[in-house]
C-alpha cells in the first residue's frame, strides 16, 4: 500500500477545499466579482476531479451516501481512514 501517495492526494484535496471555502466567503461579500466567481468555480471542479479519482483508488471519503459507490467489499470499513494519515 503506497500512503504517501495517498497521504498526499488527500492533502491537495484539502487543499483545494480551503481554497473553495475562501473564495466562497470572499464571494459572500462581493458577490458580482466575476473573477473570483471563476476561480470558485475552478476550485469545485478541481475537488470533484480529486474526490473522483481519491475515491477510485482509495475508496470513499465519506459514508451516509456522500461517498458515491462502493466496490465490493464495503470499502468504507478499509484503513486507513482518511482522518487516520
Amino acid at each position: 500500500m503506497n500512503c504517501e501517495k495517498q497521504f498526499m492526494m488527500l492533502k491537495r484535496l484539502q487543499e483545494m477545499e480551503f481554497v473553495a471555502i475562501e473564495l466562497n466567503l470572499y464571494l459572500d461579500t462581493h458577490p458580482c466579482d466575476t473573477d473570483a466567481l471563476n476561480d470558485y468555480n475552478c476550485a469545485v471542479e478541481a475537488i470533484r476531479k480529486l474526490k473522483k479519482e481519491y475515491e477510485s483508488e482509495y475508496g470513499p471519503l465519506m459514508n451516509f451516501g456522500m461517498g458515491g459507490y462502493s466496490k465490493e467489499p464495503w470499502q468504507w470499513a478499509m484503513g486507513p481512514w482518511p482522518w487516520e494519515l
